[in-house]
């Protein structure tokens, strides 16, 4: 019981809890990454895509040139909202919008951004079709997308206890959506389609994760993205113990808190690892040079 309209649905108290939990646990650190990498680039436009709270649109007002306009997008109105409510260090446009049909001219933009946002899109190759079209010549589109969701053990922690919550039909959003586009070769023949035909720079990153408690991150998932359409859709009224049954469970596994994650390669207690892979892509007349598989 999940589908792709439930999966993009960020309303309710999903933006508030999703801005005050799950920015600073797994966000943050991946949003400054991704804006230094823009920041020694020549630009004077930039929009942003699946924009959500703000966070890296945050970023990009920090470490870009004050005259380097900056458009954010989402399709949420509801996380808009809260974006604008906090604000930025300087002006930015707001504004609703389909990354499937993007409402700009060609050739607007001399880059697109998205953070861990392509996976909630049903059709990937249309959006990177979008992208292209809005960037001007000498462009880049540059988002992530997260690893597996063994990779990242908090989530799986959260996805792995609520089986037995719902035996009969777990909530697999986690698993499906956000952990569900981790293929390079499937990333890459996206772009294919969508026109881009020189290949992508990729970067594994990986990051540590910091709560105060086991409960923060079980309240992050379960009741601060989508994974909490998919309870309510089951039982609304089992909500707080499917949070009470994650936390539980991470608890369980990495201890009673804090909890601190361990990056990809160095061992610890009380951890959880995230990972995800960081593409930058130009078009090819850009003359791109070959794949480069870096980790970092």
């Amino acid at each position: 019981m999940g589908s792709p309209e439930s999966d993009k649905t960020f309303s309710g108290s999903i933006p508030r809890l999703y801005e005050e939990h799950l920015v600073p646990l797994i966000f943050q650190s991946y949003a400054e990454d991704l804006a230094s990498r823009l920041a020694s680039r020549p630009l004077s436009r930039v929009l942003e895509i699946a924009a959500g709270t703000g966070v890296v649109t945050r970023q990009l007002a920090s470490v870009l040139p004050e005259d380097v306009a900056i458009v954010a997008t989402d399709l949420n109105r509801p996380m808009l909202h809260m974006a604008a409510e906090i604000g930025t260090s300087r002006p930015v446009a707001w504004r609703q919008a389909d990354a499937m049909q993007l409402p700009f001219e060609d050739a607007q933009f001399d880059a697109v951004v998205c953070q861990f946002g392509v996976m909630f899109i049903p059709d990937k190759p249309q959006v990177y079709s979008e992208a292209r079209r809005v960037l001007r010549p000498g462009g880049v589109l540059l988002f992530n997308v997260w690893d597996r969701i063994e990779e990242n053990e908090f989530a799986h922690t959260v996805t792995a206890a609520l089986e037995s919550l719902f035996p009969q039909d777990p909530p697999r959003f986690l698993a499906r959506t956000p952990h569900g586009y981790h293929d390079l070769a499937r990333v890459e023949h996206d772009l294919q389609c969508a026109g881009f035909t020189s290949p992508p720079h990729v970067h594994t990153v990986a990051r540590r994760s910091r709560a105060t408690s086991p409960r923060i991150p079980a309240l992050a998932y379960c009741e601060g993205t989508p994974l909490r359409n998919e309870i309510e859709a089951r039982d609304a009224s089992r909500l707080g113990e499917a949070t009470d049954l994650a936390a539980a469970a991470i608890a369980e596994r990495f201890g009673p808190g804090p909890v601190d994650s361990k990056t990809r390669h160095t061992s610890s207690r009380l951890s959880a690892e995230r990972r995800h892979l960081g593409i930058m892509f130009q078009p090819s007349y850009m003359g791109m040079p070959p794949l480069n598989r870096e980790n970092q």
